[in-house]
């Protein structure tokens, strides 16, 4: 995988909405959601805190997928989305750019998914937890398409898993089959010699939590994070060279 070192963003620079209850923020790829071990001084609960000390997060993405987390302004609100989110009455639509040309409405792919020692998500037909994730196309290209995947259960790695059992891996996630995506294999006529290290279209997995919908003490939310820059142009490349 291929890392930019990724700047320092203000909490609010992230916010998108906020409430009495709740925080909605924008988090950026290759910002972890927690704490690791060596401190990680681009985790958004270090950031959050800074904000405000009462602040929780109610759930976590990976370091590197981009998109919306919810987080609560105090233990009650915090205890309230915890109970929502064990009964999955959460509902998270996440968009990726998967390789192939995939075209299905609401098609469920159930595997049941399991994880090695060194932390890898595998599908693990005997001992593995039932996991369940819907997927849609959004947009066709010609090598790639633009899905919508709602995870019903919330395992390790699940879309990313899900759809690589599929035959259709992530763009530049290597870690389950996604291969890093080069303008030169597109665009016509392309000076392969000039470009030779050109750097590819998308750096990081192509995932990006985008909605989420739920309701808290009788109020409903659903909340939309725009795609970042990278997400964004990775879709322009493939539009004009790849529709």
């Amino acid at each position: 995988m291929i890392y930019d070192k990724p700047k320092v963003i203000g909490f609010k620079e992230m916010m998108i909405e906020e409430d009495e209850h709740l925080i909605f923020i924008n988090k950026p790829a290759h910002y972890s959601s927690l704490d690791d071990r060596h401190g990680d001084v681009f985790s958004v609960i270090r950031q959050a805190k800074k904000h405000n000390e009462n602040l929780q997060l109610c759930h976590r993405l990976d370091k590197e997928t981009s998109g919306i987390l919810v987080i609560a302004k105090n233990e009650m609100i915090y205890r309230e989305m915890a109970i929502a989110f064990e009964k999955r009455l959460v509902k998270k639509t996440y968009h990726a750019v998967v390789q192939g040309n995939l075209s299905v409405s609401e098609q469920s792919i159930k595997l049941p998914l399991g994880q090695t020692a060194k932390g890898v998500a595998k599908i693990d037909l005997k001992e593995g937890k039932p996991s369940e994730t819907i997927v849609s196309t959004l947009q066709n290209f010609r090598h790639y398409t633009l899905v919508q995947a709602e995870p019903v259960t919330g395992r390790l790695h699940q879309i990313r898993i899900h759809l690589s059992s599929q035959n259709f891996p992530l763009v530049a996630d290597t870690t389950y089959g996604g291969k890093m995506p080069f303008l030169a294999a597109l665009k016509p006529k392309f000076k392969e010699g000039k470009w030779e290290n050109a750097d590819p279209m998308m750096k990081r997995v192509a995932l990006h939590a985008y909605q989420i919908e739920f309701e808290l003490l009788g109020k409903p939310y659903k909340v939309t994070a725009p795609y970042p820059k990278d997400f964004a142009v990775l879709l322009k490349l493939l539009e004009k060279y790849d529709a």
